[in-house]
């Protein structure tokens, strides 16, 4: 089986989606960002205080070319995975590109509570600001092979329409 790819706007609900959609198959699950922690020896947070996002963006890319190259995972990218064309038609040879989608007030409540994990909001927390990213990244996001809205939505409703988006 191919990989299913969790994209989307940080705060959308990859991780904690893509760890019950894996239990549920009985696939693995892997957190690209966590892999690159791993991989780093460092946060997401220290990579970009230290090196910025140019360095971060291609330790991403790496690990995507990585993960890319296995079957049977459930990945939940980072928010900006999607920024870069070739990250998208890496994961696209290999799996099923799903955008966890929520609207700006869902993400600004999810992210405020990780607030220091997340260094492109860390002083620049508002809706507007979270409005604008969106924005700029929905061509990206049009990508996808499938689009769920997570708000308002208990997590085994949303595992439930990504598994039956899946089988189709």
């Amino acid at each position: 089986m191919g990989n299913i790819i969790l994209t989307g706007f940080m705060g959308a609900g990859k991780s904690t989606v893509g760890m019950r959609l894996a239990e549920r198959l009985k696939m693995e699950f892997v957190d690209l960002d966590r892999e690159i922690e791993k991989v780093t020896g460092m946060s997401v947070n220290q990579i970009f205080k230290r090196y910025g996002e140019i360095r971060f963006r291609s330790e991403e890319n790496l690990m995507v070319e990585k993960l890319a190259k296995r079957n049977g995972l459930v990945i939940a990218t980072g928010g900006g995975t999607v920024l870069r064309e070739e990250n998208m038609q890496i994961l696209r040879n290999n799996g099923i590109i799903i955008l966890l989608e929520a609207s700006p007030e869902d993400i600004f409540a999810r992210v405020s509570r990780k607030r220091g994990t997340r260094p492109l909001l860390r002083k620049n927390l508002t809706i507007e600001n979270i409005e604008a990213m969106l924005a700029d990244r929905d061509p990206f996001y049009q990508q996808a092979d499938h689009r769920i809205n997570t708000s308002g939505k208990d997590l085994d409703t949303i595992v439930k329409e990504i598994m039956n988006q899946c089988r189709k």
